[in-house]
């Protein structure tokens, strides 16, 4: 998914003062950061492998490399077997075609997907809806069906949104994949700040995982998120619908009700109109670009104007 490292941050305490703890409704102290390109490579061969395999696993929704393995165990096998097979027993090329080899099948081929298929471990709508039978109810109907399919989950988050804010969305991610969104704390002056990373594994999904700014500073890409969402693009031609729905992990420092704050300020960041918010739209460019104008209290500034 990520093919190249981008954004890690140093000197994070260097714009803390006293002028940032905010009184009555300002609450946030705030950090800097700053963007740097960083080339981390793992000692040895077997060190790089595991945190990929770790990674994999958390993309997966996975706990830890172990049920990883168990959930590719078969196709590890297969390709163990075949590579095995292949070697000990080179397959002679094939002979060339006969005339009657050419000639057209009687039974025509089924044309290609338009479409690929999503990841392996991926959830796409169809694991939790029957697709055609959704597609011919009213999209009042889909929601509530939708809301209900999540409601006795204490962990997951789910929403509707219409088609066109989910453009308006998708089109500032693609060019602000990465950002940073501040987390105010209840009886705190303080806000801690999360790190987002924007992905599209397949044509009908888009997916966005956050993750502690702390975190991501030490691990850099291989860091665990905390939350994971998912927008699920399938009704959105014929129902004008998209359906989003998430996860947070347990034990990892964020609840629900935080995480669906975190939701909340990126469609206010990302689902601006054109025209709108100018400052927010200058925010996602100077973090997209590592201007070193960019401020963390405008960052909060803009944040509590949401509330």
């Amino acid at each position: 998914m990520f093919a190249r490292r981008l954004c890690v941050f140093e000197n994070i305490s260097k714009q803390c003062a006293p002028a940032l703890r905010y009184s009555q409704r300002r609450w946030a102290q705030v950090h800097d950061v700053r963007f740097l390109v960083t080339h981390q490579r793992a000692d040895s061969i077997t060190e790089r492998y595991r945190d990929k395999l770790k990674q994999k696993a958390a993309q997966e929704g996975l706990q830890s490399v172990d049920e990883l393995k168990t959930v590719y165990k078969d196709r590890i096998q297969k390709q163990r077997e075949k590579a095995t097979t292949n070697a000990a027993f080179p397959q002679p090329p094939p002979p060339p075609p006969s005339p009657t080899s050419i000639a057209p099948s009687s039974t025509p081929s089924s044309p290609p997907s338009s479409k690929s298929s999503a990841p392996p471990g991926f959830k796409t709508l169809s694991s939790y809806l029957d697709l055609p039978k959704t597609l011919t109810l009213p999209p009042k109907e889909i929601e509530y069906i939708w809301r209900l399919r999540h409601a006795n989950s204490p962990t997951s988050l789910c929403a509707i949104l219409p088609s066109p804010t989910y453009l308006r969305i998708q089109q500032t991610a693609r060019k602000h994949p990465h950002f940073i969104l501040p987390l105010p704390r209840e009886g705190s002056t303080g806000a801690e700040i999360h790190f987002l990373q924007w992905s599209f594994p397949a044509p009908d999904t888009a997916t966005v995982m956050f993750t502690h700014l702390a975190e991501y500073k030490l691990r850099g890409e291989f860091s665990q998120p905390h939350t994971t969402i998912t927008m699920h693009l399938e009704l959105m031609e014929e129902k004008g619908l998209v359906l989003m729905q998430g996860q947070v992990l347990e034990g990892r420092g964020v609840n629900v009700e935080e995480a669906r704050w975190l939701v909340l300020c990126l469609q206010k960041f990302y689902g601006r109109e054109e025209g709108d918010h100018v400052s927010r739209r200058r925010l996602l460019e100077k973090f997209s670009q590592g201007d070193e104008t960019f401020k963390v209290e405008e960052l909060v500034d803009e944040a509590e104007k949401i509330v």
